[in-house]
């Protein structure tokens, strides 16, 4: 399903007009629609929809050494936004490109890494921007250490990817959630996860 064949399972919603505003890089569509509020008076409402397709994200930890490995990339959107340079830490992430979640996860895990981890947890599935986008963001966790690294990583040169990979103490990391130095979205809620109910939080039981 997408923007170009809007769903019908909701009774409460009749899409009456879909447009094709651009199909460069991804797709955005201009949509009007009825919609049936709860007081049963039907409005018309027009939204855009920026469609990039799903993608997912992983953190990799060692947990002996209370570590994790993020990747820094510089990222034009959030440096016309007010970031400094715009040099963004992350988790390792990518679109699924038609791949399933678990394989596409593990493609862009040694791509921007070098690592080719093993078993990974499924986390959980996020919308990361609801009111505009339609990613559906797959979370996923994995160990890592020297023996799963088997590449330089770096990203794809030909995809313009200059990814430098970066190892932090996950005491380290949650620090730098606090004073502002991670601001990526999936990111923190990988990091928090880790320490809440994930690797981190089994170690300290």
């Amino acid at each position: 399903m997408s923007a170009d064949t809007p769903p019908t399972s909701n009774p409460r919603v009749r899409v009456t007009d879909v447009r094709l505003l651009s199909d460069n890089w991804y797709r955005l569509h201009t949509t009007t629609f009825d919609y049936l509020s709860d007081d049963g008076v039907w409005t018309s409402q027009s939204r855009e929809t920026y469609d990039r397709g799903n993608g997912a994200t992983i953190l990799l930890y060692d947990l002996e050494r209370r570590t994790v490995l993020l990747t820094s990339q510089f990222r034009y959107p959030v440096y016309v936004n007010g970031h400094p340079d715009g040099m963004l830490l992350e988790t390792a992430a990518g679109l699924l490109d038609d791949d399933d979640p678990e394989t596409a996860i593990r493609r862009e895990a040694i791509e921007e890494t070098g690592h080719e981890v093993g078993e990974v947890t499924h986390v959980f599935d996020v919308y990361m921007s609801p009111g505009s986008v339609t990613e559906r963001l797959h979370f996923f966790a994995a160990p890592y250490s020297a023996h799963t690294l088997a590449t330089a990583g770096g990203g794809l040169a030909d995809e313009g990817e200059h990814i430098t990979v970066v190892e932090l103490g996950i005491d380290d990391a949650l620090a730098m959630i606090e004073d502002g130095r991670i601001a990526d979205a999936k990111t923190i809620m990988l990091l928090q996860w880790s320490v809440l109910r994930g690797p981190f939080a089994r170690q300290k039981a």
